[in-house]
């Protein structure tokens, strides 16, 4: 979530052309955007820029046909009848609650909702909502997370946890970042002591992958401090079971040591 809490916790075409002396052809060199036209450096917060290179295309040949291409191109406003800022200043106003629905409307909601300029902007304007996470375990021993919305005194459940987290005992589990819900280290059943790092994120509504921990444990102490996840002793399967070491995941770096 943006502040989460844990309970253990004309779309733009901007480039050059360059004509090379008796030579038919032309190198392109362009950055695509997602179509926020309207917003104040929105570009670079928004996911989906990429780089191209266009060699030989001929700038006198289809002329007709690169009008169009280029019209085609362009992606239609994030609401009809509004500029895309104004757009912006209406979905920053729904609830969190409801981004999960938004970001079923299309793929250039989706992209919006999924990148740090949208949920930077809520923070800013104090916006920002907390959940609290909650961790059910059946009587199989299956794992499944919830989200507690106190504002509007909702439950909503997360996507199922990935298999490896679907029984482990002994696991770590911190909120960084203010809307990343990481599960870290812990036993699987069959496999036994695990480096594995996953994380939820509200903004995408997906499990992701995080590089693992340095040393296989579980049943270990763990705390976050300045962003910083901090893992300490626990139990490692094999003959020096009693760990002493301890390790810090930075998610800036996106990189553990000791």
């Amino acid at each position: 979530m943006e502040q989460s809490v844990s309970h253990q916790s004309s779309n733009a075409l901007r480039g050059f052309r360059v004509q090379a002396p008796l030579v038919d052809s032309v190198s392109c060199y362009c950055k695509v955007d997602s179509g926020l036209k309207t917003v104040v450096e929105a570009r670079k917060f928004v996911p989906g820029s990429k780089l191209c290179i266009q060699p030989d295309i001929n700038p006198n040949a289809h002329k007709s046909k690169s009008s169009r291409k280029e019209r085609s191109r362009v992606q239609p406003p994030l609401l009809p009848g509004l500029p895309d800022d104004l757009a912006i200043a209406c979905l920053i106003r729904v609830p969190h609650a409801e981004h999960r629905k938004l970001r079923l409307v299309c793929k250039k909601w989706y992209h919006l909702l999924a990148g740090n300029f949208f949920f930077s902007l809520r923070k800013s304007l104090g916006m920002a909502e907390e959940w609290v996470y909650v961790l059910k375990r059946d009587r199989d021993g299956k794992i499944s997370w919830n989200a507690f919305d106190p504002i509007h005194q909702l439950w909503q459940p997360l996507p199922p946890v990935p298999r490896e987290y679907s029984e482990a005992l002994g696991f770590g589990c911190a909120v960084l970042s203010g809307f990343h819900l990481y599960l870290f280290g812990g036993k699987d059943p069959l496999r036994g002591s695990m480096r594995r790092v996953v994380f939820y994120s509200a903004r995408t509504n997906k499990w992701h992958r995080a590089p693992g921990m340095l040393r296989k444990r579980h049943f270990f102490g763990s705390c976050v401090i300045n962003n910083r996840l901090y893992v300490a002793g626990g139990e490692c399967d094999g003959i020096h079971r009693t760990l002493r070491s301890a390790e810090v995941y930075d998610p800036n770096k996106n990189r553990w040591s000791f």
